[in-house]
């Protein structure tokens, strides 16, 4: 049975910690310069309707690094359920390629493309979830903790996909997370019903700030959004992190944003460029992370039998 990537809720905890592991242990073997042959022979297709800097070049060099080959569809290549259907692209991709990385506009057209397609496909964002994103994140956590569940995760900003992501494994991995939005920009209430066990959303960006280890925020515009963006920059000017609100942290706070930031806006350079913040630290890690779950979607690594459900 094939394997896809499009949720955080496809991996189970369990998988989750394996593919941390695997990925230390490969992280190590890349930072010699080492490269391997496991995907020689494999073309991975980057499907993308949205451009992107740091997940095209990860998943490239990911897939490059492996020994396989990749092949970039940029948004005016394929206009999906446009020029052609999605089921059809999925089928035919399916026919000439080994995994389909896709980043679009649409969640349901990450679903369909699961579907149909009869190779792996992994999102690479869309409007509900940033799997690939929060699975990074949480490495980066790991790498520092182990401890995962004495962690304290907060997120001040918009209830958005990679917010939706980072809940979802808040929940599976178990740990505790705190939420602030404005209100009217609070997380799905289905992503929200999930993790409610884990998870608190509060529309006070300073009770959030108070009890955290790690403080995450990203842009409050995001691509597509543009007609909303002075509305938005109103709603949200309360809930810059700026060094005002961390006066209310502790000292060794983490700071995390998925990057690009809009510098002034949800994040002050002082902050971003500060020696808590650990965003470059994420940013490396999308490349390592992404490089395990390739080999994991691939059946090129799997679970021991001694930690299997």
């Amino acid at each position: 049975m094939k394997k896809d990537f499009i949720s955080l809720r496809d991996l189970d905890k369990k998988t989750i910690i394996f593919l941390f592991q695997e990925t230390k242990r490969y992280k190590k073997i890349f930072k010699k310069k080492k490269l391997l042959n496991r995907l020689k022979g494999k073309i991975g297709v980057l499907l993308f309707e949205k451009p992107s800097l740091r997940t095209r070049v990860t998943f490239e060099t990911a897939l490059k690094q492996l020994g396989g080959e990749s092949i970039y569809l940029a948004p005016t290549d394929v206009q999906m359920g446009k020029r052609e259907s999605v089921k059809d692209i999925a089928k035919n991709l399916s026919r000439w390629v080994d995994l389909i990385i896709v980043r679009t506009f649409s969640h349901n057209v990450t679903k369909e493309l699961k579907e149909w397609a009869t190779i792996p496909v992994i999102n690479a964002l869309d409007d509900y979830e940033h799997p690939c994103q929060a699975l990074a994140d949480y490495y980066t956590i790991w790498e520092r903790e182990k401890n995962l569940e004495k962690i304290r995760l907060g997120f001040i900003g918009d209830g958005n996909n990679v917010c939706h992501s980072l809940m979802l494994g808040a929940k599976i991995l178990g740990i505790k997370m705190m939420v602030a939005t404005p209100k009217g920009y609070e997380p799905d209430k289905e992503i929200f019903e999930f993790s409610k066990d884990f998870v608190r959303v509060t529309n006070d960006p300073k009770e959030v700030v108070k009890t955290c280890d790690y403080l995450y925020t990203d842009v409050w515009v995001s691509m597509g959004q543009e007609n909303e963006r002075e509305k938005r920059l109103k709603d949200f000017q309360e809930f810059q992190i700026n060094k005002e609100l961390l006066k209310l942290a502790e000292k060794e706070c983490k700071i995390m944003h998925c990057l690009p930031a809009h510098r002034g806006e949800e994040i002050t350079d002082d902050v971003l460029d500060s020696e808590n913040s650990i965003v470059l630290e994420q940013a490396e890690n999308r490349l390592h992370i992404q490089r395990t779950l390739i080999l994991y979607l691939l059946n090129l690594i799997k679970l021991p039998s001694s930690v299997k459900k």
